[in-house]
């Protein structure tokens, strides 16, 4: 199935050296794209924040030399320029910028602060920690100034995990594609500036996400045809986390949204919901034969089920697209294995880090890795919530989304997540796809509501969302 959905791609260290060779071999020489990218960051800087004095910090390598290009054209535009060295340039492109470069320059540990600083040091290149001294330099100039921007990545990031200690940036000018640790470290880049270098990203296993096209039914179209949902709701005294999945589903463009109940548990659902159907399925074999009555498009279970692994299994069996939260993690605790024979039709996973651990152990990498390797394992999208939430699916397509907020660590927040997948779900998308446009919706929706706010206020915010798109 093509997607839906156009996502900006994100190259890691590796493919992003990949590129650039490509784009040398077609002819493109070295010391034009370090001109264009340096030309490039300069135009965001004055943009960004229309600077008079500024202290660009250039580092040996070819980071440093798009740095002396900043330099030269933000002095070009009538700008105060000073270069602080950490030493010769030691690539040759780097030397040759350095001559192209008349202005001020000196040692980094005499240079005073200037009102904007500029990171040039380490590129996407840096595999170790900075040297204590150097760190404590860029600390001390970038303390000194009111707005600091980082060239490509925050010295002191690594490229594709986002670990290490870093001078925070106000504004990072990403060259050529965003790289994983503008999303996975967002906190310590500001905001990400895409330069545009003429960069093949057609090699890329990586996304962000972005809003999804608009839900908007056809003229014609009737509630199945906007797809119904069934979730798999809890015993009595347990039903609120699955009242919440069902009515984020509607409110997310599903067409219909029914919660299958075990008995003693049907009077409680049905007191509370107006638009959400309600039937009792005691065991698995009710719950299939309700499934056999009624054209459903997607399954939510987990969220309130408890241990009910009768009906959990003839939800596995059905052959629908789900979505599996909560308390699935706990009935196939250590076990990924039994999981992925359970399952007989597309699915997205949604634990947060305690339940992925519950379920795959401790992966080995960084987060990226660690979603890639689960998602194989299962055979199903896994989405590990978090600040950066990562989804990967099991061919090695990953996304990460950053569009959220920290108000929605909040109880009840992941079922409301799960309705919205689910609606996804049914109304066409594959798990991939709805993982990455649930998930941005999502945080959308926080956003819009802003603090303070509870799971079932994000659920009444959603038709804004879905308006705006």
């Amino acid at each position: 199935m093509a997607s839906r959905l156009t996502l900006p791609p994100v190259l890691d260290a590796g493919e992003m050296r990949v590129a650039e060779v490509a784009l040398f071999a077609s002819g493109v020489d070295p010391l034009d794209l370090m001109e264009r990218a340096g030309a490039a960051a300069a135009r965001a800087v004055l943009a960004f924040a229309a600077p008079r004095e500024v202290v660009v910090a250039c580092g040996t390598g070819n980071n440093g030399g798009d740095g002396y290009v900043v330099a030269r054209h933000l002095a070009s535009a009538g700008v105060a320029v000073r270069v602080a060295t950490v030493g010769e340039p030691a690539t040759n492109n780097a030397r040759a910028m350095a001559a192209r470069w008349s202005g001020p320059v000196e040692p980094i540990a005499t240079a005073a602060p200037g009102a904007l600083f500029v990171d040039a040091v380490f590129g996407i290149g840096l595999s170790r920690a900075i040297e204590p001294g150097l760190a404590a330099e860029l600390g001390r100039l970038a303390g000194g100034a009111r707005v600091v921007v980082a060239l490509d990545v925050p010295s002191g990031l690594c490229t594709d995990d986002g670990e290490g200690e870093c001078v925070s940036a106000d504004l990072t000018v990403a060259f050529g594609a965003l790289k994983p640790v503008h999303l996975l470290a967002a906190a310590h880049c500001g905001r990400v500036v895409v330069a545009d270098l003429g960069i093949d990203v057609s090699g890329a296993r990586t996304w962000g996400t972005a809003p999804p096209p608009s839900f908007e039914p056809g003229a014609d179209s009737h509630k199945y045809a906007r797809g119904a949902v069934l979730v798999l709701g809890g015993p009595a005294g347990q039903g609120g986390a699955a009242r919440m999945t069902a009515r984020a589903s509607l409110r997310a463009g599903a067409g219909l949204s029914m919660i299958a109940c075990p008995a003693g548990a049907l009077t409680e659902n049905a007191a509370r919901l107006d638009a959400v159907m309600v039937r009792e399925a005691a065991d698995g074999a009710a719950l299939t034969a309700l499934l056999g009555r009624h054209r459903f498009a997607a399954i939510a279970a987990g969220p309130g089920l408890g241990d009910d692994r009768d009906r959990l299994d003839a939800a596995l069996a059905s052959g629908l697209p789900l979505v599996l939260d909560a308390d699935v993690f706990m009935l196939f605790a250590g076990n990924p294995g039994g999981l992925a024979a359970a399952l007989t039709g597309p699915a997205v996973l949604t634990p947060h880090e305690g339940e992925f651990v519950r379920v795959f152990g401790d992966l080995p990498g960084s987060r990226l890795d660690r979603v890639r390797a689960a998602a194989a394992q299962v055979g199903a999208v896994v989405l590990l919530k978090g600040a950066a939430t990562v989804i990967a699916a099991p061919d090695g397509r990953a996304a990460i989304n950053t569009h959220a907020t920290p108000w929605l660590a909040t109880a009840g927040s992941g079922d409301v997540l799960t309705g919205i997948i689910a609606a996804c779900l049914a109304q066409g998308y594959d798990a991939f796809d709805a993982a990455c446009a649930g998930a941005w919706l999502h945080g959308d929706a926080g956003r819009r509501c802003g603090p303070g706010l509870i799971a079932e206020d994000l659920t009444e915010m959603l038709p804004a969302v879905l308006a705006a798109l």
